[in-house]
């Protein structure tokens, strides 16, 4: 079974006054292992890096490093549309001792694919650990195409995909090019995880997961085993929720619902702003109804 695969959570980050709330990350952390996720994946977009200092930033991977300890993996958010900074935050990764990073693509620039290519192998060519690239074009403007992707798979520490394009042929192609079994695959979307294990996936960095991690670890536990229509009915009652948590702009709205879990505050750093009043009342309504909250 691949190193990182299952329900992998794309961890919020607390806040309180202004500040990291590294009580709220330790409890989190703990709860999220108790409930089944399998790997914890700090500092990404979940994680708002895009407002963490670097001294924030590096202090959430050693604390999330240090809190699991070795527990589950922990594959730390190190990408920056500067590859000078991208391989700064893996090295400091690597110092504290994750076990993989993650890697967006090179968002605003908008390199060509010769760019991107060189920019993941820079960051290869300066780490040891495993990297997962992040193909998210919604975001990011740019789009890793598979022979792209196929060409990164040949560098030794290129390890896998975050694949947040929605377009569920890609894994089937990505996998005609790429013949490595070591090569994982991973949805980024949780409204997908189902139909892109289908496609040779092996899990999902989830959203979602930060405040229904048993019930996202059963769906991706369901596609290991083969359970299919079971997965599927697991994902239906999910289904809702996953989209609720992208009514409005992220971590919004699954800050808020940790909030009413008592996990943290719901603050998220401008230019994210709370959630409004309707989402806020749909949220609660479906976390009820899920028995997640009474």
């Amino acid at each position: 079974m691949h190193k990182f695969h299952g329900s992998l959570v794309a961890l919020i980050t607390p806040f309180k006054d202004g500040k990291v709330d590294e009580k709220a990350l330790e409890k989190m952390i703990e709860w999220h292992i108790a409930q089944g996720t399998n790997a914890i994946v700090p500092t990404g977009t979940t994680g708002e890096s895009p407002t963490l200092s670097e001294k924030e930033h590096a202090r959430v991977v050693e604390l999330t490093v240090q809190i699991v300890n070795h527990r589950i993996p922990v594959m730390a958010g190190a990408g920056s549309n500067n590859t000078i900074e991208a391989i700064h935050y893996s090295q400091e990764a690597e110092k504290v001792g994750a076990d993989g990073l993650l890697h967006v693509a090179g968002y605003y620039n908008k390199p060509s694919q010769r760019g991107l290519y060189e920019h993941f192998k820079a960051v290869n060519d300066n780490t040891g650990l495993p990297i997962f690239i992040y193909n998210i074009p919604g975001r990011a403007v740019v789009n890793l195409l598979p022979e792209t992707v196929a060409e990164l798979a040949k560098l030794p520490h290129i390890a896998g995909i975050k694949d947040a394009t929605g377009d569920l042929a890609r894994p089937w192609i990505e996998r005609s090019l790429i013949k490595r079994e070591d090569f994982t695959w991973l949805s980024g979307e949780d409204g997908t995880q189902v139909s892109y294990n289908v496609a040779g996936g092996s899990g999902c960095i989830s959203v979602t997961a930060n405040i229904a991690p048993a019930a996202v670890a059963k769906v991706q536990r369901l596609c290991a085993e083969g359970k299919w229509e079971e997965a599927r009915t697991a994902q239906d009652e999910l289904m809702p929720l996953h989209q609720l948590m992208f009514k409005e702009p992220s971590p919004a709205p699954v800050k808020y619902a940790a909030s009413l879990l008592g996990l943290c505050a719901e603050d998220a750093r401008l230019p994210i702003v709370p959630v409004s009043e309707p989402l806020r009342a749909a949220i609660k309504a479906q976390l009820q109804k899920l028995g997640l909250i009474e």
